[in-house]
């Protein structure tokens, strides 16, 4: 952690720390039973949700893509799917590469917004919203990752900074 910055400064890195070990936490759990486990990538579980999705998740534009592309390559996708979460899990509970981990999981967050987040084509705009929450407010967690230094505080980069300035004393 660096001592230099001012403790408003230090007190936001934490809080950002907090959160992204926070999101962490809950991808590195969901990743490793998708890693660990077949049922998701092998025997059917990942297709079991693209089927629930189109069966009345989907946006329209989506349709196509889900029906067309992805149950094509159901396995591999499932995979790039089970070690995203995964990675982003150990990334952002080390706190490396966060930006990055912060790109891929806004687009994974998207994706699934758009996949399985449609409330209906005459729905008010604010059910859009509500609709939405469970992937929207990842996605919103993954704009401060990438906004932010996230990696100030609590990190592999702090520990190293903070033990390159103790050898130098």
């Amino acid at each position: 952690m660096n001592p230099d910055l001012p403790s408003f400064s230090l007190g936001n890195a934490r809080a950002l720390a907090f959160l992204r070990i926070a999101v962490g936490i809950l991808f590195l759990i969901f990743g490793q039973y998708k890693v660990f486990g077949t049922e998701f990538t092998l025997h059917g579980g990942f297709q079991f949700w693209i089927q629930r999705f189109l069966d009345g998740g989907a946006y329209p534009f989506m349709v196509p893509i889900l029906r067309g592309f992805v149950l094509t390559h159901a396995t591999p996708i499932a995979f790039l799917v089970a070690f995203g979460e995964l990675a982003i899990g150990i990334v952002f509970l080390l706190g490396v590469c966060v930006r990055s981990a912060s790109a891929c999981g806004l687009l994974f967050m998207l994706t699934l917004l758009f996949s399985s987040n449609y409330p209906g084509p005459h729905a008010p705009l604010w059910q859009y919203f509500g609709a939405s929450l469970d992937h929207s407010v990842l996605a919103l967690c993954f704009i401060a990752f990438l906004i932010g230094r996230s990696d100030e505080a609590w990190s592999v980069r702090a520990w190293r900074s903070d033990k390159r300035k103790q050898t130098a004393v």
